[in-house]
């Protein structure tokens, strides 16, 4: 088959070399047309010269069209719906492109890039084949389908380091779990776990395809790594010189609208196999075995995901499945405690104290705002007391050390797996993939500046240090403004909380209808509530218009690889989602009741508004409520957008299609349909889950159900994610991944944060270290040592102390005096209103306390991380076994290569060769 323009094993770097060397545009070619006939499309471009035959069948493998005319349309009706394959039923599809040919005025532009870009791709060995518009199901999209034969593949496989198969392996597999008895409902088939067998791999070379188990070539590469091999040549091949600059890259083309979308396909429909029967149909498989939720008990097929998307996706099913496996631990002690302070509640003192007509019925509290707010009695908060005590009881103090040593486990674990993982996928060598480390074409296009690299010895594009400052300090300053925002809106929040409680009091006391659930639905309860809803909706608004933002930032900064672009993304993506979706909590865990003052010396903000007060029974039912409702909210959110609107966009795209014969609607218009995952899928995905584990980490201690909540999202998830991927996007470009990546560092740090934020909720917003302390050393009943505690944490307030800015309007029944939540001297006493002595040893109770929970944790995580290894025995053992068979292998060819070179060649020179390469193998084989 002849090439086009230069040879077909030059790859795009080669090409990229010769930068100022111009590129040939193919000529083009008018067929005649006899009277009466119309052009189906615009001009074909022909490589040969010479007339395009009037069949399919007539084009040889290197004539390609890139525009139809009408003497060679396609009948589609002889062509299979599910067809991957070019017009002749060999050549495999392994991407496509669109575009429509809109006659305006960048229509001639878009078409001579078309050509050229194109034309470029056949210099770099690819075959195309154009799918008139008229052809399609709408009569507007032209389609260019392209195949990558052989040579290509085995060039570009070189390039990209692909591991290839060179031997079967030959270790025993694992021994067989005593469990696998019990948990065999929950496994899949075999041939679905392990679709083909497992081989020793190593490095694909041009020069020893001899080593490989390559029985045929057509089928030697997966369709993923094809797909993978194809995408590294359109986001490097070039496509002309524009305002003095090369552009290329098949993003840029996308961007310009030259292209309207670049995808490979899909290899069957979801919902039944291709009638082809060289075609695998594994998505049919995936959807069957993996994307159907009334599948979510069983096991993953990780082996498939990760051959039919490659093992960037599949590295991030089998995170999310381990994660969400780990979470069936945490949930069961987590209910476990919440059953225990349900089944506790009759035997809370503190409860029935507040309860009882004859305490907390005679206990005047002091108004909770100035003027408007009258004075109330301690048991109408009966209901609410009762409540807090499923969160605030003993057990939320085991909870949350429990929490901080599962996560450990959680971390140290999933090293495990990963390292297995990797050694399954040989990942074992891989440091990052080329296309990752590569430079992006944006770095490339946007630095005109070239400097030496000091590895490569090369000339490279940089940015200035001073151009790279400029962007920096604009990228930091936007951060900075939008973390600022949020504040801004919590304060707004904090706000509203502190102006609508009085109105919730009156509208309370004055409306007749509340009253029968006046008990259940404070003023406190009302505001919580609505504040919590309020700044939800605030979130989810900030959250749509900063994930632009963070883009734009990120793309202004012109990161210099694929890495270092997704690295600086996840931290300021992660930076604000953690300050947008954490600061109310934190304001609810850790300042609210704290900065109260007390009657006649009340805390104000901005000298307006008075500082909130907690529940007498504590903010630990608030700090619930509020956590219940942005992250019970937040996964509602996610799994509507995940789901639903990209189900409605599809069904809205294919609303005509159903309307016509099945064989008139062809595979690639059928993925074109779909929606794109884009380069960022996986970015949301692991952000949505990385802001979960926060949740369930960093403020575990205020709800136990947290856990049982976040698993059985992920049991939704896992089959959404799935179901979506499977059915509603296009198929993903394969890429490489040998870990969860930055997102590991980030999991890291919270697991330390969740120590320290869970000690200081557990000691500061919950009520176990004051009752600890009046237990042991204030208790005047040894038969019942919690009886008087509610009393003895409320202090006394004089009325007539009250000034005229904080005292009530009303007094109907005439009270002397009201308390309220402090430990302060009584009005009668020398020190009036000062802290007591108690309130110093509750204090320094409290912070024992956290010094000594964090010491204790940290000593077991870390003790618990130094004692399982990240990597398993048999895996290490496995990759040595591995290394050493290949080395072995390679050895043996170069040596059977050097006795054939001994009986043609230089004897002497060879001689000595071949004694340097038997010593190699010695040494590798004692070594």
């Amino acid at each position: 088959m002849n090439r086009l323009g230069k040879k077909a094993n030059e790859t795009l770097i080669e090409m990229a070399l010769s930068a100022d060397d111009d590129i040939a545009v193919l000529t083009k070619f008018k067929p005649s047309q006899s009277e009466g006939e119309e052009c189906n499309g615009p001009e074909t471009i022909s490589t040969a010269g010479s007339e395009i035959p009037s069949s399919s069948e007539g084009l040889n493998s290197t004539e390609t069209t890139l525009l139809i005319p009408e003497h060679q349309v396609i009948d589609k009706r002889h062509q299979s719906k599910d067809s991957i394959f070019f017009r002749d039923g060999v050549r495999r599809i392994d991407f496509v492109l669109s575009y429509v040919d809109d006659l305006n005025k960048e229509w001639e532009k878009k078409l001579e890039r078309r050509k050229e870009f194109e034309s470029n791709l056949q210099k770099a060995g690819l075959e195309l084949e154009t799918e008139d518009k008229k052809e399609s199901e709408d009569g507007k999209i032209f389609f260019v389908k392209i195949h990558a034969p052989w040579e290509v593949l085995i060039t570009y496989a070189e390039v990209l380091n692909i591991k290839v198969p060179i031997r079967e392996n030959d270790i025993p597999p694992m021994v067989e779990n005593p469990l696998d008895c019990v948990l065999f409902p929950l496994r899949l088939p075999e041939k679905v776990m392990h679709p083909e067998p497992d081989y020793f791999t190593a490095p694909f070379s041009k020069d020893k395809q001899e080593l490989y188990l390559i029985n045929d070539e057509s089928t030697f590469f997966s369709p993923s790594m094809r797909n993978r091999i194809v995408n590294y040549i359109l986001t490097r091949c070039p496509y002309g010189t524009e305002e003095g600059k090369k552009k290329f890259g098949i993003k840029r083309l996308l961007n310009n609208g030259t292209y309207t979308a670049a995808y490979p396909l899909h290899d069957c429909q979801y919902w039944k196999k291709a009638s082809d029967p060289n075609c695998d149909s594994e998505r049919y498989t995936l959807y069957m075995e993996w994307a159907r939720f009334l599948r979510f008990y069983k096991e993953q097929p990780l082996v498939l995901i990760r051959k039919y998307y490659g093992e960037k996706i599949g590295i991030y099913f089998a995170w999310l499945g381990f994660y969400t496996e780990m979470l069936f631990l945490a949930a069961v002690v987590g209910l476990i405690c919440f059953l225990y302070g349900l089944f506790t509640m009759d035997e809370n003192m503190s409860s029935k104290e507040i309860c009882d007509p004859a305490i907390g019925g005679e206990i005047i509290m002091c108004p909770l705002c100035d003027r408007d707010c009258e004075y109330w009695r301690l048991n109408t908060t009966c209901e609410s007391s009762q409540y807090s005590h499923l969160f605030d009881n003993v057990a939320t103090l085991f909870f949350a050390i429990f929490m901080g040593i599962w996560v450990t486990l959680f971390l140290e674990f999933w090293k495990r797996r990963q390292a297995r993982l990797k050694y399954e996928w040989d990942l074992v060598d891989f440091e990052e993939e080329q296309q990752q480390l590569q430079l992006r074409p944006e770095y490339e296009a946007k630095c005109t500046q070239k400097k030496k690299n000091p590895v490569t010895q090369e000339m490279e594009p940089y940015l200035p240090l001073t151009s790279q400052a400029v962007r920096f300090c604009i990228s930091g300053a936007t951060v900075l403004f939008w973390v600022s925002l949020i504040i801004a809106s919590m304060i707004a929040v904090i706000v509203y909380r502190l102006a609508v409680y009085a109105a919730f009091a009156s509208l309370m006391e004055n409306t007749q209808t509340l009253q029968p659930i006046s008990g259940v639905l404070t003023p406190q309860l009302a505001t919580s509530v609505t504040a919590s809803c309020l700044n939800f909706v605030i979130i989810m608004i900030l959250n749509f218009f900063y994930e632009r933002i963070a883009i734009w930032i990120t793309d202004m900064e012109i990161p210099r690889t694929h890495m270092e672009y997704e690295n600086r993304l996840t931290m300021k993506m992660f930076l604000f989602q953690f300050v947008n979706y954490y600061s109310s909590c934190f304001y609810v865990a850790f300042f609210k009741g704290k900065f109260v003052g007390y009657p006649g010396a009340y805390t104000y903000m901005f000298n307006r508004w008075r500082n909130e007060e907690c529940d007498p029974a504590g903010c630990l039912i608030e700090l619930t409520t509020q956590l219940t409702i942005v992250m019970a909210g937040k996964q509602i959110w996610g799994n509507i957008q995940e789901a639903i609107v990209p189900w409605i966009c599809n069904w809205w795209g294919r609303r005509k299609a159903r309307n016509n014969p099945e064989n008139l609607y062809s595979r690639w218009e059928q993925d074109h349909d779909l929606q794109t995952f884009g380069a960022l899928g996986l970015f949301y995905e692991y952000l949505e889950m990385v802001i979960q584990f926060g949740f369930i980490t960093l403020f575990v201690a205020s709800f136990p159900l947290a856990p049982l909540l976040a698993l059985m999202n992920n049991i939704l998830e896992i089959r959404v994610d799935s179901w979506k991927l499977t059915t509603q996007y296009r198929r993903p470009v394969a890429a490489k991944a040998h870990s969860i990546g930055v997102w590991q560092e980030i999991l890291n740090g919270m697991a330390i944060l969740s120590v320290v934020t869970n000690a200081f909720i557990v000691a500061f917003t919950s009520d176990m270290i004051p009752r600890l302390v009046y237990y042991y050393a204030y208790s005047e009943n040894e038969d019942s040592p919690m009886s008087g505690y509610i009393n003895n944490s409320l202090s006394v307030f004089l009325i007539s102390d009250f000034p005229v800015r904080n005292e009530p309007k009303e007094n109907p029944e005439n009270f002397v005096i009201c308390r309220y939540r402090d430990y302060r001297y009584p009005p009668d006493h020398e020190k009036k209103y000062l802290h007591t002595m108690q309130f110093w040893h509750i204090l320094a109770a409290k912070l024992a306390f956290i010094i000594i929970m964090e010491h204790v944790v940290f000593i077991v995580k870390f003790f618990v991380a130094w004692m399982i290894p990240d990597v398993p025995a048999d895996v290490k053992a496995k990759i040595k076994r591995e290394k050493y068979l290949t080395q072995k292998i390679l050895h043996e060819y170069e040596l059977e290569k050097l006795k054939e070179r001994l009986c043609q060649g230089d004897k002497r020179a060879t001689e000595k060769e071949f004694i340097a390469t038997e010593g190699r193998m010695e040494l590798s084989r004692a070594m």
